[in-house]
């Protein structure tokens, strides 16, 4: 399994027009790479939502947000239409690139165990090396009564990151 300082696996995947995506292409930037289960479900859409909403923090920070599922293009292409997202989502139908990343494995749900997108994040520095990662993401959780976004979290490591230059 991949870890921090490790080398980010490189994929070539489909987007929603068809166009093949690899990271390759984003050599110099800092890549947010994000792995969720299905396109239209309840917390995908928030994660997706508040990923688009940050867009432009991420934007001035030289970052990227990819999301990953094994959802078909079309799939994807009505998901951005339906909620007017503005990030980059590729299709991983064979699970190559979610299993290269461990987001791809078994789950629990009440005591069924069954194989399925591990929720995961990573950033990926300009070198293309992993600089951060969460496994079994929580899009939101509460903490003291207040509501606390991971496309938050993710943002302020990002910048923490970039202060350690």
């Amino acid at each position: 399994m991949i870890d921090t300082g490790d080398r980010a696996p490189d994929f070539i995947l489909e987007d929603p027009e068809g166009k093949e995506v690899s990271l390759s292409n984003f050599k110099g930037k800092w890549i947010v790479l994000y792995f969720y289960p299905r396109d239209n479900t309840s917390g995908c859409t928030k994660e997706a939502r508040d990923f688009t909403e940050l867009r432009p923090a991420f934007n001035q920070l030289n970052a990227v947000v990819i999301g990953i599922s094994p959802d078909k293009p079309a799939t994807h292409e009505k998901f951005i239409a339906k909620h007017d997202l503005d990030i980059i989502l590729l299709s991983d139908p064979d699970k190559k690139i979610l299993k290269a990343y461990g987001a791809w494995g078994k789950k629990k749900n009440y005591g069924r165990e069954y194989e399925g997108v591990i929720r995961s994040t990573f950033i990926i520095s300009p070198d293309q090396r992993i600089a951060a990662l969460w496994r079994n993401v929580r899009v939101r959780t509460k903490r003291k009564g207040e509501q606390i976004r991971h496309a938050d979290l993710v943002k302020a490591k990002l910048e923490e990151l970039q202060r350690e230059i």
